[in-house]
């Protein structure tokens, strides 16, 4: 009975809460949605060496978002340090850039993509923020607009994932569609144990995201590439499924990771997962784990063993830093 009310209840939330982007074609009318409700929307693009894909994500989005219809107030990119010339090609172009580490210097250094997206949060303005990963090689505008835009029209929305490769029916035939590698064989098989109703998003780990400002400020953020997970659950356990919302943006062309490498990522993920499920109280009793993941590589005739020491730190709710606080005006 329980999975039939589970189904049920994903099933009417696909259908409520799935969008695709071409239903967001308009973009005066939600400039002018967005400019009734007096919202302001700052793009962030998290960076580490994209000096080959940045400078056209910027002046795309400076050109249609901007320019030629304000949906965007700006567009940051917060930088973990790159070593080739990606801050000074977005700034070329007029993104704001940032580098990480000079973003409330007063805290101890951290590095990761998730360390960017926190302090993002501080540094930049909008009621909205949405996220955009900087190695698109097909950008489109509507890697913006058709996560803003639920937002804008549905005020009960917090939360919006982007997707990609919607299903096709082609001569009875169905391509699957669905996550990456990690997704279907880790994130996905945790969920449906655990929160089965989160498996109704069809790509939890996708890069892309617009969130409301009240919603971020209230979070904790690894540092890792556990970000994604744990947003996913906290905003799940604080105000439900129906807080979110997905868009299908078609295609998105980038650069694929190693096995190996991606063996790392989800090692980091699963410490996240295990955080937030023992936090919950749905794992009880469970002896402390161990954060080196030992990966194996031959040269010649002889295996050798490569360790990797992953610890998923995390970083506290902004709403918690007392300068985010005194920025704004936030009452304690």
């Amino acid at each position: 009975m329980e999975d039939t009310v589970t189904q049920n209840k994903i099933e009417k939330w696909l259908s409520e809460n799935t969008y695709h982007h071409s239903e967001f074609w308009d973009l005066k009318k939600m400039v002018e949605r967005k400019e009734e409700q007096n919202l302001t929307i700052s793009l962030c693009l998290p960076t580490l060496n994209e000096e080959n894909t940045i400078g056209k994500e910027v002046v795309l989005f400076k050109s249609e978002l901007m320019s030629r219809y304000p949906l965007l107030d700006e567009i940051a990119v917060v930088d973990s340090g790159s070593d080739d010339r990606t801050r000074e090609v977005a700034a070329s172009f007029g993104a704001d850039v940032y580098l990480a580490n000079e973003i409330l210097p007063e805290l101890e250094t951290k590095k990761g993509k998730g360390e960017n997206l926190w302090k993002a949060i501080y540094q930049l303005k909008g009621d909205i923020i949405v996220y955009v990963d900087a190695d698109i090689k097909n950008i489109h505008p509507r890697f913006a607009y058709g996560l803003i835009a639920p937002l804008i029209y549905r005020p009960e929305v917090q939360y919006v994932k982007a997707f990609y490769d919607r299903p096709l029916a082609v001569s009875n035939e169905v391509r699957p569609s669905g996550g990456g590698r990690v997704t279907e064989i880790l994130i996905r098989p945790l969920f449906s144990l655990f929160f089965p109703e989160l498996t109704a998003i069809i790509q939890p780990l996708s890069g892309e995201y617009a969130v409301r400002r009240n919603v971020l400020e209230e979070i904790p953020f690894p540092i890792g590439y556990g970000v994604e997970t744990s947003h996913l659950i906290d905003v799940y356990s604080k105000y439900g499924l129906d807080a979110f919302a997905q868009t299908d943006l078609d295609q998105r062309v980038h650069r694929n990771q190693t096995t190996r490498a991606l063996g790392r990522m989800a090692f980091g993920l699963l410490q996240t997962f295990i955080n937030r499920a023992k936090s919950l109280g749905i794992v009880k009793e469970m002896a402390e784990y161990n954060t080196i993941l030992r990966q194996f590589q031959v040269q010649k005739e002889d295996y050798q063993q490569v360790e990797y020491e992953i610890e998923e730190h995390e970083r506290p709710p902004m709403i918690e830093i007392e300068e985010y606080r005194k920025k704004f005006q936030v009452e304690t």
